[in-house]
This record gives structure tokens, C-alpha cells and sequence, in this order.
């Protein structure tokens, strides 16, 4: 590959990488810029470099199955400063009940309320309307529950690139 030609397709992922919304898998960048995977790969790698070196107020990162830009965590704080968030976060109920569905699904609301020990009615419509959790289906049993599993807007939230990066559990949760 021709450094002229290195640097354009750096150039044209760069650009693609700045304006998405969300990350963007390599077989995407493929097609977009018509450059083989691999090309993509490597390019992505020395974007990963360049945006390691010292003073860099960005990051390139691998995450939810995709490459995406982020600002560097030790620079938040004037991040916040500028967007004023409002307080979004989630409720001790909401955390747990998205962790019991993101290392036991799919579950049913039934299965979620049998071990938080409490209804998961208000705390599910939330995680539904922010799009952390989706239904992906229904149980075959008596009475056809509805099946929770997490989403991809999940996995970007908490910075992860797929299910397996989630802390092990240290307790195993059974359900009956």
C-alpha cells in the first residue's frame, strides 16, 4: 500500500470515525471506503497510535463491535463543563436490575423480580425508554413471559465491546 494511499484511507476512517454517532464495525468501514478489511484494520491501528501519543485530548477505542472516538477520561471534566449534562444517571434499582439482566439473559421480568425480591415493572420501562435493555422474544412455558436481554446502546454506555467483558461474576445467580 502506497503511503499516499495509507494516508488518504487513514484520512477518509478519521473522518468517518468523527462524525458517527455510534461506533462503526471494520466490515462498515470496508464498504464505506471500499478498502479491504484487513487495509481498514491496520489503519485503524496506526489511528490507535497516533491518537495514543502524548497531549491527545481523544482517544480511538474498540467497543460494542466497533471502533468509536471518545474523549480521553482524564479530560471529563471540562467535557461536562461544556454540555451541562443533566442528571441522567440510572437508580441503584435500575443498575441492579440491568445487571441482572446483562449477565442472565434473557430473562423474564418474572425471573428479575424473583431475585431482586421486589416488582421490576417501573424499572423495566425505564431501561426499555433509555434503550439499555430490548425484548428478544418470549419464553416457552406457561404464559409466554416476555424475554429481556441488553443492547448494543448498553455495551457503549459502559465502554464494552461485547458480553464477555464483564467482570466475572462471584456468585452464581440460580434461577429456579
Amino acid at each position: 500500500m502506497s503511503v499516499l494511499f495509507s494516508q488518504e484511507g487513514r484520512a477518509a476512517i478519521e473522518a468517518l470515525l468523527f462524525v458517527a454517532s455510534e461506533p462503526l464495525s471494520i466490515p462498515t468501514l470496508s464498504k464505506v471506503t471500499h478498502l479491504g478489511e484487513e487495509v481498514v484494520q491496520e489503519l485503524l491501528e496506526e489511528l490507535q497510535v497516533i491518537y495514543a501519543g502524548e497531549g491527545r485530548g481523544i482517544q480511538l477505542v474498540q467497543v460494542a463491535q466497533g471502533y468509536q472516538l471518545c474523549t480521553r477520561p482524564e479530560y471529563h471534566i471540562y467535557v461536562e463543563k461544556l454540555l451541562q449534562p443533566v442528571n441522567s444517571k440510572l437508580s441503584r434499582a435500575a443498575l441492579e436490575c440491568l445487571a441482572i439482566i446483562a449477565y442472565q439473559q434473557p430473562i423474564t421480568r418474572a425471573e428479575i423480580e424473583k431475585i431482586r425480591g421486589v416488582k421490576a415493572d417501573r424499572v423495566l420501562a425505564t431501561l426499555l425508554e433509555r434503550q439499555l435493555i430490548h425484548t428478544t422474544g418470549r419464553k416457552e412455558t406457561i404464559g409466554r413471559p416476555i424475554l429481556y436481554s441488553t443492547t448494543p446502546e448498553f455495551l457503549r454506555l459502559f465502554g464494552l465491546n461485547s458480553l464477555a467483558d464483564l467482570p466475572h461474576q462471584t456468585n452464581e445467580l440460580n434461577i429456579g
